[in-house]
């Protein structure tokens, strides 16, 4: 009987013995990771400028990290699909998600969200920008933004800009534009980037917002003109187009971007790992060929900063949003 409390309390040191042994075995496999293939999911279908972003992303950070990066497309509701996906994963560091403008800092603001946007991801990496180009028909007489504006002031609502559909980026840099130049379109909601581009070449339309990308042989071609990008400095994809700012037309700035986020709660030391290897392959020379040649800028940003980045677009296309009264089919 005497030996009891002795024996209990031995019990008791070698429990947290054994407690403090294990501790160490999350670090370690956190300084191991990755040890297992990793699945970055893209919210949208096959071929898209963000599928293809990150694909080229996928390829270089398999080899950074020695382990297998493999693109998997879950499309749907705006990139809500794919997002609840992530949102909901074990947060290990194995599920990560490819977002953009859209599902981070656009979409809480026009969908009932599954889960809870300030919380539900963990920010990993910027990786590249996509700035807006501003084309006309080509029929269209104005040859700048100052006589688009002097056109549109002089008939409201009479002209019409497409987009690729509601409450998307391209539509909100519109209604931007409109509100930083005090015109009034009227816009016109696509199922797609493709029928809208097709409609404003045949003249249907008169105006377009759309990434350089996807307006950049068109306007090569002389079918469509381009009066502005709507970044802050001009487009290596489109050298000779000025900006927006360039041509008197300040706080328009506008476009979309690409980046890598994590289900909340995952491990900081993988969170930096990641970061590191994101911003690593971002700065890649051919890596930033391929994306200029989409018509992208390269990033590449520590976690704080792609939170800053996610926190100033949403604060700016909120009030854009509730402002000009934008809700999506």
């Amino acid at each position: 009987m005497e030996t009891r409390p002795f024996l209990r309390r031995r019990g008791a040191l070698l429990a947290l013995s054994a407690l403090a042994g294990l501790a160490p075995l999350g670090t370690l496999a956190q300084s191991a990771y990755p040890v297992r293939p990793i699945t970055l999911i893209v919210p949208f279908s096959p071929g898209g400028g963000t599928d293809i972003a990150a694909r080229l992303l996928a390829t270089r950070l398999s080899a950074k990290l020695g382990q297998s990066v493999v693109v998997e497309n879950r499309a749907g509701a705006g990139g809500l699909v794919g997002a609840d996906l992530v949102a909901k994963a074990k947060p290990d560091g194995y599920t990560l998600f490819f977002g953009n403008v859209g599902t981070q800092s656009i979409n809480p603001w026009l969908y009932k969200m599954p889960y809870d946007p300030d919380k539900a991801f963990a920010p990993v990496s910027l990786f590249a920008e996509l700035p807006f180009a501003f084309v006309v028909n080509t029929a269209l007489p104005a040859r700048t933004p100052k006589e688009l504006v002097a056109l549109a002031k002089a008939s409201p609502g009479k002209y019409t800009f497409a987009s690729s559909g509601n409450g998307g980026s391209p539509h909100l840099t519109g209604e931007i534009f409109q509100q930083a130049t005090g015109i009034e379109l009227r816009h016109v909601p696509y199922k797609g980037g493709g029928p809208a581009m097709a409609d404003l070449i045949a003249g249907h339309v008169d105006m377009l917002f759309a990434s350089v990308l996807e307006t950049s042989g068109y306007v090569k071609a002389g079918k469509l003109r381009a009066l502005a990008v709507t970044s802050a400095q001009r487009s290596p994809a489109m050298p000779d187009v000025p900006t927006l700012a360039e041509l008197g037309v300040p706080n328009a700035e506008s476009g979309s971007w690409t980046a890598v986020m994590a289900p909340a709660g995952t491990p900081p030391a993988i969170v930096e790992r990641l970061s590191t290897a994101v911003q690593e392959v971002a700065r890649m020379p051919e890596v930033k060929e391929a994306l200029v040649a989409q018509g992208a800028t390269p990033r590449g940003s520590t976690a704080a900063e792609l939170q800053q980045v996610i926190d100033a677009d949403k604060a700016r296309y909120g009030q854009v949003i509730k402002t000009r009264g934008v809700r999506i089919d």
